[in-house]
């Protein structure tokens, strides 16, 4: 019988990793409130620049492996593309709407590549190298999440993968889009900042 229930059991538990917010938690510790500091956002990047490297490095892992470690948990307790694709967007969405922070939260990126680590490695690999590329060619690290995720549903139909995860693909796209909406408009205005410069 707890079989039944164990997939709808692991949807709040990812939403709960994905909820905890490693950058605050990092930032915190140095005495910052990051939410407050340089562009609010409570990622990486935002870490590394009002932080510094180290921090920014401890935010990224841990980010990274709340995606991993969900989708890792959901392939061993249940296994399957639908329920490891729901769980993938469920931490994604538990980190860009935490609990913790009333339903606020980051942009999902590191945490979106943990998902795709474990769940299409050769597509996670495709869009490192579209991310790293696009970093060295711009120096915006949100241009760089924008082009790689929206790069991964053409990625997944030329890999001919099941419809399952070209949908998938979609949704992470579409969620990565929808964080990045202020980011889209600084870019177009020329008021975004890059990466090792102080945010405004």
């Amino acid at each position: 019988m707890i079989n039944l229930f164990l997939p709808y059991l692991l949807i709040p538990t990812a939403y709960i990793i994905g909820s905890v917010p490693f950058g605050v938690l990092v930032a915190k510790a140095r005495g910052i409130d990051l939410r407050k500091a340089g562009s609010g956002n409570i990622g990486a990047t935002n870490v590394l620049r009002t932080t510094g490297k180290w921090p920014a490095v401890i935010t990224l892992v841990g980010d990274f492996l709340k995606g991993a470690g969900a989708v890792m948990i959901c392939r061993v307790i249940i296994g399957g593309e639908l329920w490891e694709g729901i769980t993938g967007i469920t931490v994604i969405l538990g980190h860009m709407y935490s609990i913790f922070l009333v339903f606020r939260g980051g942009k999902g990126v590191a945490t979106g590549f943990g998902v795709l680590t474990v769940y299409s490695p050769v597509s996670a690999v495709i869009a490192v190298i579209i991310w790293f590329l696009t970093v060295i060619y711009s120096k915006y690290s949100s241009l760089a999440a924008i082009t790689s995720f929206i790069s991964l549903p053409v990625v997944f139909v030329l890999s001919g993968v099941s419809r399952i995860k070209i949908f998938f693909a979609l949704l992470v796209a579409f969620l990565i889009i929808l964080k990045h909406r202020e980011n889209i408009m600084r870019l177009i205005e020329g008021t975004e900042t890059k990466i090792g410069h102080k945010a405004n």
